[in-house]
This record gives structure tokens, sequence and C-alpha cells, in this order.
């Protein structure tokens, strides 16, 4: 009997994309979650309050469709719970950005994830990331995430995929490039940051095959 392979990420939309040819246009309604993903929703909410993680829940921004044409990109987004990211196998198609970052010289800025946070918790990860704001533009959360994150602002900025997540979590990628001498600052959401090489081969172990492969991508 041969083992299903597991599902894998979709590409939905490839740039790259200059910030000036990312539109977002939002539609006024929420979306409305069928009930048993509210109630999946308050219980990954009070996990993480159990476990003495952050249990913020707010509005983030959920896909409705998308264009990509003539070398731009058009979302169409509306207004849902933030916690809906949450539920396990199916975040109703809410959206993240995730900024990957780096310096004048080609390295690659890498950050360890605190252990309280609600994903990625003591994982390696690229850049910057995290939820697109209500009536945000996917292409300004990257910048956005940049500064809260490690404050410092792109010298040169880029949206490079839209990417369906098997869990329906859809994530806008883009690439930040530094200005040189540019320093950074972690947040508290960082408890160990590196500047991986530019030539991916070189990175070291922490580095898993996920953040390879999608550095192999956007190198």
């Amino acid at each position: 009997m041969t083992t299903p392979s597991p599902p894998v990420p979709a590409l939905l939309a490839r740039g790259p994309w200059e910030p000036g040819d990312v539109r977002a246009t939002w539609r006024d309604e929420h979306f409305d979650a069928p009930a048993d993903k509210s109630e999946a929703a308050d219980a990954a909410i009070k996990a993480l309050k159990d476990r003495g993680s952050p249990s913020h829940d707010g509005v983030a921004a959920r896909l409705v469709t998308f264009e990509q044409d003539d070398g731009r990109l058009h979302v169409e987004l509306q207004p849902l719970r933030w916690a809906l990211r949450l539920v396990e196998g199916d975040a109703s198609e809410s959206v993240a950005a995730l900024c990957v970052t780096r310096d004048a010289e080609g390295r690659w800025l890498a950050g360890r994830r605190a252990p309280w946070l609600s994903s990625w918790a003591g994982r390696w990860a690229l850049g910057a990331g995290g939820a697109v704001d209500p009536f945000e533009n996917p292409i300004d959360t990257l910048a956005r995430e940049l500064r809260e994150e490690w404050s410092v602002e792109p010298e040169r900025l880029r949206g490079e995929a839209l990417v369906r997540l098997p869990h329906r979590m859809i994530m806008f990628v883009g690439q930040a490039w530094l200005a040189p001498g540019a320093e950074v600052v972690p947040d508290d959401e960082h408890d160990a940051y590196a500047w991986w090489p530019a030539d991916i081969a070189d990175w070291p172990g922490e580095a898993d095959d996920v953040l390879r492969h999608m550095a192999s991508l956007l190198a």
C-alpha cells in the first residue's frame, strides 16, 4: 500500500512585483466563519492562555480573490477574526506576510522565534512576518513587520509570490534588502539571530529544509 504524500504549498501567483504593482482592495463585510471554526478558534485562544502565551485576538485579513495581469498583482481582501488562523487544518484563507531580508552583502537575516509564540515557537525563520492588518496592503505589511521586529527600514523592497499553504493559510512572500551598514535590533519575539551566508550551501545545521527551499526560490 502506498502512503499518500502530504499536501504541499500551492503557488498562486509569482512576481516579482515592485511596491507600486501590488494593489489591495477591501470588502467592508467581515467573513462569517462557520460555527465549528469559531469554536475551534475559541479553543486555540484558550490553549494559548493556558500555556502562558499572549492570547491576543483581533481582526486580520482574508483573501477573497486575486488577479495577476501585466506584471501587477491585485488582491481582494476582507476582515476576519485573527484567531481563525490558529484552527488546525483550516486557516480560512487568512493572509500573512513574510519579509525575507538580506543585507548589502547578500546574507540572509535569520531569527529564532521565542518559545512563547503561537506559531513556529523555538524554530528559526527568515526575516520578519505577521498578519496583514485590516485595510492594509500586504506590500506595506512587509516593511511594517521588518520595522516592528528588527527596528530597520528596507532600502529596497519587492513582492515575490502569493502562496496557499496546505492548511489554507495564504502567504504573501516578499524580499527586502538593507542599506550598507544597516543594523538590526531584534524584538522580544526572537531569542537569537544570525546572518546566514549568501551561499545557501554554507548555511548552518539549524537551517531546515523548508527555509533552504524557500531561499533557493528567491535567490
